[in-house]
């Protein structure tokens, strides 16, 4: 059987790369990824992008015939492809929750995101956020508060095990961190829980290790 291949962003900066790339590593699927820089000036960047997807974005997953792109899409299809993994909790209710608060991180948090890009270079400061991400970092916390108090029984993640909804949020433990946002004890633990992930430390590592400055996000 052919290994999966997963085209993957700068890991210093692509946050929604993380993602598909945590839920495989820390769950040890094998799969050769291809990282490809973005934001360059370089055309053979972007028509390398474009082999893998027309959509012209990372991450992609490429499994055979079968193209997978954005990340969420590509945690499902793992959630399929691999059932023994468990990414979803098996209880409906449970995994319902978990589905809910993984596409609400997919479609929400904008301001979050907008101010608190994902820099693992970017030396550990606070910075002044507006009201609107202050209240996305409110929510994530109540997020993760509710299912530690719920699921908390079953092991140090979200759900108990790691699975989807810590590879969503995987991002926000960085942004967490290099932003020196004021946090809770209960999201402390948790972000300790993620920070201690061997894929986690791994993926930090290697964007630590990446030379490439994108300009644009080095002013925050």
């Amino acid at each position: 059987m052919a290994a999966l291949k997963l085209a993957i962003g700068n890991k210093n900066y692509s946050s929604w790369s993380m993602r598909p790339w945590l839920a495989l590593r820390a769950n040890d699927i094998p799969f050769v990824e291809t990282v490809i820089p973005l934001y360059t000036d370089n055309p053979a960047d972007k028509d390398q992008i474009i082999s893998f997807s027309r959509a012209g974005k990372v991450p992609v997953l490429v499994d055979g015939e079968i193209t997978v792109w954005d990340s969420l899409s590509i945690i499902e299809y793992l959630a399929e492809r691999f059932p023994d993994v468990k990414l979803w909790p098996d209880d409906a209710a449970a995994r319902a929750h978990a589905r809910s608060v993984c596409a609400e991180m997919h479609s929400g948090f904008m301001a979050l995101r907008n101010e608190c890009g994902m820099n693992l270079h970017r030396p550990v400061r606070p910075v002044t956020l507006s009201a609107d991400a202050q209240a996305n970092i409110a929510r994530a916390q109540e997020i993760w508060r509710e299912c530690r108090a719920r699921y908390g029984t079953n092991g140090p993640f979200l759900f108990g095990r790691f699975g989807a909804a810590d590879a969503m949020y995987a991002p926000v433990v960085h942004r967490f961190r290099t932003y020196a946002i004021a946090i809770t004890p209960e999201t402390k633990a948790y972000m300790d829980t993620m920070l201690a992930l061997p894929a986690f430390q791994e993926w930090t590592r290697d964007g630590l290790a990446e030379t490439l400055v994108i300009e644009k996000f080095e002013n925050v």
